[in-house]
């Protein structure tokens, strides 16, 4: 099997069988087409089913002197994930990429808002402007509930039970969770449906749109991102902030305060609960409290 019949064939295999997006397709192939392009470069004649770790070795040493760590771990777990299949497929018998080690990357955590810092930046929102009521109801929804950018665009009218205490948010995958909504987070809501939504012209398709810009549509995800920066420079906040901050301080600031790990994870809406303990990076000095208070033989 030469390598324009192998690559057609594992694209079908992402698209029919595990279902993936066109994009991430497109991703997965375009790790397998730099190997491939390092071949032809280099001379070098081998077939997918031949293809041997020395050669991996070759090619990995050359994108080390161009690309991030990062990216070189996304290519080489790109290109283990095409052997996988082909192993898979009994197209061959072993993967050439099984000893080779990706780079390691680390992981930078955004930064995290006090509450104080939350509160100057809600504060900070001009209430005498068409928008500041919607922003406020907005910053506060962000941090009371820990969303994603997109589930937070994507919230409905409908989603709100507020009776109950609650919201439904639609996740990653369409995956659906309740997430418990503070009073405060309520009455912003609330507010903002009553002394600005109500009065708007909404188009036709948004009418259950929670959240909507001055044209009577949803918001993208970009202008929240804008909404945040700008409301940072009129704060005086130094750090770099986006939407997935608010999410992020959430999550910090309920692990700070005692909550269950696992409840944060149900929150958050993680698959993993080792996704949400990437998330939390509690400082050596509360670690420190929690130890004294809480272990008898620490000192």
């Amino acid at each position: 099997m030469n390598w324009n019949n192998a690559l057609l064939t594992y694209k079908n295999h992402l698209l029919l069988e595990r279902g993936l997006s066109k994009h991430t397709i497109a991703s997965y192939c375009m790790d397998v087409e730099k190997l491939i392009r390092f071949l032809e470069t280099n001379d070098i004649t081998t077939s997918p089913t031949e293809l041997k770790e020395e050669t991996i070795l070759q090619f990995t040493y050359e994108i080390a002197k161009i690309i991030s760590p990062k990216t070189q771990a996304r290519i080489i777990s790109g290109i283990r994930s095409f052997f996988d299949f082909l192993i898979l497929e009994n197209i061959r018998d072993d993967n050439p990429t099984a000893l080779i080690e990706a780079p390691k990357t680390g992981r930078k955590l955004p930064d995290t808002l006090s509450v104080t810092e939350i509160d100057l930046l809600i504060n900070a929102i001009d209430l005498a402007k068409p928008e500041g009521v919607r922003n406020k109801a907005i910053l506060e929804t962000l941090y009371a509930c820990g969303l994603r950018v997109t589930e937070l665009t994507t919230l409905r009218i409908s989603d709100l039970f507020f009776k109950e205490g609650f919201i439904r948010v639609l996740g990653k995958g369409d995956k659906q969770r309740f997430v418990p909504i503070s009073e405060q987070a309520q009455e912003y809501i609330a507010t903002y449906r009553k002394d600005k939504r109500q009065h708007q012209k909404i188009q036709l398709g948004f009418e259950d749109t929670l959240f909507l810009n001055r044209r009577g549509k949803g918001l993208t995800r970009a202008m929240i991102f804008t909404i945040i920066k700008r409301l940072a420079l009129k704060a005086n906040i130094q750090k770099n902030i986006s939407p997935h901050t608010f999410r992020h301080s959430f999550a910090t600031h309920l692990l700070e305060n005692g909550a269950d790990l696992r409840a944060i994870q149900m929150m958050l809406g993680h698959e993993s609960i080792t996704t949400t303990e990437i998330y939390m990076h509690l400082d050596k000095s509360h670690l420190k409290k929690i130890m004294t208070e809480y272990f008898p033989k620490f000192s």
